[in-house]
């Protein structure tokens, strides 16, 4: 391992506590630090602490521990699913949100709980990971052509598709009854208040197969960014991997959608500050970027607790304030290397 990589993981994981444990003692109800981790310590062990007042330990177990975990665990996945996606493409600009995978996987979670109220929650993940693959799909194809991905053409018809997909959320806002025209607002704006065990669940799953399956195929990655002509003469099979990453990356945007809304940006931002800190290698890139990516995301959401207290912002507008700015900037070295 390199040595900037074995000095980047002690105070990136060192964050990750500092920032969970902050999450768990932090919130609207005054609750002591000392007492959070008691009732943390009662959650994991099932045993009731005495010294605590019962509605302390119900906040912490039911509220803010489901909550972090669901923050460090779409972090993770949209941090990786950017990077995939960026080296896919070949460009830093690539992002779930930016080429319209999340609008996507919003629109198909969007119909399920419009339309098919009655399915429950469970089909929501399903419906999110069919709108992001579609999505995605489209956009591939209409980018690419014999010479490859163009990036101007990734860019517009992300916008294309991302309008497109606004406009039936849009229409689906309108024809919403006051239930769901709650939860699709909430979920424009992006927000872990939701979290439930199931979707930690079903979104810790998926994390861990893409991580999985990421990592091997990370040094085909590293392969495809020489060129996709380069990768073939490598022996990579350059089609079957960008479908087979391309629905992995629906999956995990789907995932994540359908647990926390639109939350953007998060993609966009982490696998390039990490590309800057050690390079291109996807051995090295995608497991830092999932957890710096968890990190950011923790904090973005403490932000937006804390900030305007006892009001919470959408966690999705704090990332939104944090990553246009980083995007401008990505947009301008672009223009400027171009000449």
């Amino acid at each position: 391992m390199h040595s900037s990589v074995r000095l980047l993981w002690p105070p990136l994981i060192a964050s990750l506590m500092i920032a969970s444990l902050m999450s768990i003692t932090t919130g609207p109800l005054a609750i002591a630090p000392l007492d959070s981790l008691k009732a943390l310590i009662a959650t994991i062990t099932q045993s009731p602490i005495t010294s605590l007042q019962p509605h302390e330990q119900l906040v912490i177990a039911n509220v803010r521990l489901p909550r972090t975990l669901l923050a460090l665990v779409i972090g993770a996945l949209m941090a990786q699913c950017g990077a995939v996606m960026q080296g896919l493409f070949r460009n830093p600009l690539a992002d779930p949100g930016i080429v319209g995978v999340s609008s996507g996987a919003a629109l198909g979670a969007s119909i399920c709980i419009v339309l098919l109220p009655a399915a429950g929650d469970y089909l929501v993940p399903f419906a999110a990971f069919g709108g992001g693959l579609i999505t995605t799909l489209a956009v591939y194809r209409l980018a690419h052509s014999r010479n490859g991905t163009s990036v101007t053409m990734l860019l517009l018809a992300g916008v294309a598709i991302s309008a497109l997909t606004g406009a039936g959320i849009g229409l689906l806002t309108y024809i919403a009854d006051d239930r769901a025209l709650r939860d699709l607002t909430l979920w424009g704006m992006g927000s872990l208040a939701s979290a439930q065990w199931h979707s930690i669940a079903i979104c810790g799953a998926v994390m861990a197969i893409l991580m999985w399956q990421f990592q091997k195929q990370s040094q085909a990655l590293n392969a495809l960014l020489l060129g996709e002509a380069e990768a073939r003469h490598l022996g990579i099979e350059v089609e079957r991997l960008k479908i087979k990453l391309i629905m992995l990356t629906a999956m995990g945007v789907g995932v994540a959608v359908s647990a926390a809304g639109m939350i953007g940006f998060v993609g966009l931002v982490v696998p390039h500050l990490v590309r800057m800190a050690i390079g291109p290698d996807h051995r090295t890139l995608l497991p830092l970027s999932a957890a710096l990516g968890a990190a950011l995301l923790l904090l973005a959401d403490l932000g937006a607790r804390t900030w305007m207290a006892p009001a919470e912002m959408p966690v999705g507008l704090v990332t939104a304030i944090l990553g246009a700015p980083f995007f401008l900037s990505l947009l301008l070295n672009q223009r400027n290397r171009l000449g």
